[in-house]
């Protein structure tokens, strides 16, 4: 355990001459300028006399003193004035980490009470659905060929219900608390698993894939379930997103000790004033979306201590990029 106390203290020790330069700096000028007025004093022949006896030098003294107290003095104000700069510099980051440590406290609990009211809501619709699904598909069996209307209403009927349990399983996959397995995982088998799952969906619109990945890219310690979870549905946003026959980049590169996984699409981009926005819970801009799938990919990133960002994609468009820290060598020897 480190004992913070003393840290604090050893770092106030490190600094307390820094905390004194400007006074000394002070002194030193108020000395200066003292020896510069004796040595201007003598060079003119001035004389000092008092009942015929000549102080000249405690005269010069005097002055010396005065100058070299008179620089200590302001330097000593200055020095006050900087802490004070820097101690309301130190109140207002503190006040700013209070304040973001409140809001995401208060987002917690919103969170937590609308993940128990899903989780309820989704439990007692889902066996609903799978029931009126199976009942529709089995009308649609005994409905006349020549009844057009009829099997386009049960079809209707199916598509809604697959559509509803979309969002209950998007409400559950929020709701439910993640149990993260992670282990030492290849960032290529990642990007192959999510490019695999998302070919079917890519070729449906004509779109073509395209990979690029820096070499000898280290593992990650992930969950690789989870992260090929968010690594698809960022493939699908992208191709809802980009007009058929264009292409959708995904690249991998290592910044420090992190890995960043890239998801590039071709179509109008996300608005710097929805950016932040974005990935809250219920928001979209989809007439159709639940606003699931991006809060449900931040709370998995953010999980392996990484984080999630939309960015301008370069040749236009959005780029959403997830960072994840790297694996360590003796988890990476492991997980091999």
């Amino acid at each position: 355990m480190i004992d913070t106390n003393a840290t604090t203290s050893a770092s106030a020790a490190d600094d307390r001459p820094s905390w004194r330069r400007e006074r000394w700096v002070g002194l030193a000028g108020g000395l200066l300028i003292g020896l510069v007025d004796a040595a201007g004093t003598l060079g003119l022949g001035i004389r000092f006399e008092a009942s015929g006896n000549d102080i000249t030098s405690l005269a010069l003294l005097f002055y010396g003193v005065t100058y070299t107290g008179m620089g200590y003095l302001f330097g000593r104000v200055l020095e006050a004035r900087r802490q004070e700069r820097e101690t309301a510099q130190v109140i207002q980051e503190q006040l700013e980490t209070v304040d973001a440590t409140r809001a995401r406290l208060a987002q917690s609990e919103k969170l937590a009470a609308l993940g128990q009211l899903a989780a309820a809501v989704a439990h007692e619709v889902r066996n609903a659905f799978a029931v009126i699904r199976s009942s529709a598909q089995s009308l649609t069996e005994t409905i006349p060929e020549g009844d057009r209307d009829g099997r386009e209403s049960c079809s209707f009927i199916v598509a809604e219900i697959d559509r509803l349990t979309s969002v209950v399983n998007s409400l559950l996959s929020f709701a439910r608390p993640l149990r993260l397995a992670p282990r030492s995982v290849e960032v290529a088998k990642l990007l192959d698993h999510a490019q695999l799952l998302a070919r079917q969906e890519l070729e449906a619109k004509r779109i073509r894939l395209v990979r690029r990945e820096a070499p000898a890219l280290p593992s990650v310690e992930a969950d690789s379930d989870l992260v090929v979870q968010v690594l698809l549905d960022l493939l699908s946003n992208a191709a809802q997103a980009t007009p058929p026959g264009s292409e959708v980049t995904l690249d991998a590169r290592r910044v420090d000790g992190t890995v960043e996984i890239g998801v590039a699409d071709a179509g109008p981009g996300v608005p710097a004033e929805l950016r932040k926005r974005i990935f809250e819970p219920f928001f979209t801009t989809r007439e159709k979306g639940t606003g699931l799938g991006l809060a449900v990919a931040r709370q998995i990133v953010e999980a392996h201590r990484g984080r999630i960002e939309v960015q301008d994609g370069a040749g236009g468009g959005a780029c959403f990029r997830i960072s994840l820290p790297a694996a360590s060598p003796a988890s990476s020897v492991a997980g091999a």
